[in-house]
């Protein structure tokens, strides 16, 4: 009986190995929780025509919107585990389970990382009406002035709304949040003096800086961009640590086989790390990671922790 039993194991992991050496064996569904034209779907959509390429089956992206990317997570999660459903991710996937305590799946448990693609800092900029120069300006500003400053989101625990947050938090000042319904009216509202300052695209707000209608005080991430090499990050000028912006990811779903996800790594790695590509995430004012799957793993973690912090301390609500 015990060699029945050995022999069946064997052939189990034979067909398994036979199973991950085929792979992939049809169309790749690669899920963009969020609207298509938009950053992660452009990412995604750049990803997906290099994998093709690389795998020889189309991958082929599949926008599942709403919730707040809730809808297309949760559809990932739910996917076979097979390697032919992938997702595109965003700062939201950590930022939600801290506003939302009862979502349908769990960030940790139901994901099996594969890489962190990319990251793009957020500009701090002000309005010209605003006498800051730097980000101690506007500190001492915001401490002379405690919720006189006024800051811009497009949406409440956004992106745009955490940073502002976590700054507030760092920096122990209290700046007025002011949401809008969406980022192009966050931002006319900056440009317009509606408001005092806001944590915005760098790209798209290049222009508005050069032409004088914003003035741009600070970088949110880690690393100074070459798109505006002489400005400092918040990070160095005195708030070590202090990091936000958008980071683009893929995951797969949770027991999705080692060397599947190893097989993607690789290539995505590869991808990101070719000259076109890099030239494409210059363009979108983004840096290029490429990461192990258990760097991308722990950092997960460590975004969960740190935002569901700031969300707490700001008593931040979804609307």
């Amino acid at each position: 009986m015990q060699r029945i039993m050995a022999g069946v194991a064997l052939a189990l992991a034979l067909v398994a190995t036979s199973s991950a050496q085929v792979y992939p064996n049809r169309t790749i569904r690669f899920i963009a929780p969020f609207a298509a034209g938009g950053g992660s779907d452009l990412i995604a959509r750049k990803l997906a025509q290099k994998l093709t390429e690389a795998l020889g089956q189309p991958v082929v992206v599949d926008n599942r919107t709403g919730g707040s990317g809730v809808i297309g997570t949760d559809a990932t999660a739910k996917s076979a585990p097979d390697g032919h459903t992938i997702m595109m991710t965003t700062p939201t996937f950590t930022v939600n389970p801290g506003l939302m305590p009862k979502l349908p799946y769990d960030p940790i448990r139901d994901f099996a990382p594969i890489s962190l693609i990319a990251t793009a800092p957020h500009l701090l900029a002000v309005h010209p009406s605003v006498p800051a120069k730097s980000v101690k300006d506007v500190v001492a500003i915001a401490q002379a002035r405690p919720e006189q400053l006024t800051f811009s989101s497009g949406s409440t625990g956004g992106s745009s709304h955490l940073a502002g947050e976590l700054f507030n938090s760092m920096a122990k000042i209290k700046m007025t949040h002011v949401p809008y319904r969406g980022g192009g009216q966050a931002v006319l509202a900056i440009v317009s003096g509606e408001v005092s300052l806001g944590f915005v695209d760098l790209v798209s707000m290049l222009p508005q800086v050069k032409g004088g209608r914003l003035r741009g005080i600070a970088l949110t991430g880690l690393k100074r961009s070459p798109l505006l090499p002489n400005l400092p990050t918040i990070a160095e000028s005195g708030y070590p640590g202090f990091q936000s912006g958008i980071w683009y990811g893929v995951l797969a779903p949770a027991r999705t086989a080692p060397e599947i996800v190893a097989l993607l790594n690789s290539e995505l790695v590869k991808i990101v790390r070719s000259p076109d590509f890099l030239e494409s995430l210059t363009l979108e004012g983004a840096q290029a990671v490429a990461s192990s799957p258990e760097y991308f793993g722990d950092f997960i973690k460590n975004e969960i922790a740190r935002w569901a912090k700031v969300i707490k301390e700001a008593k931040i609500s979804p609307q």
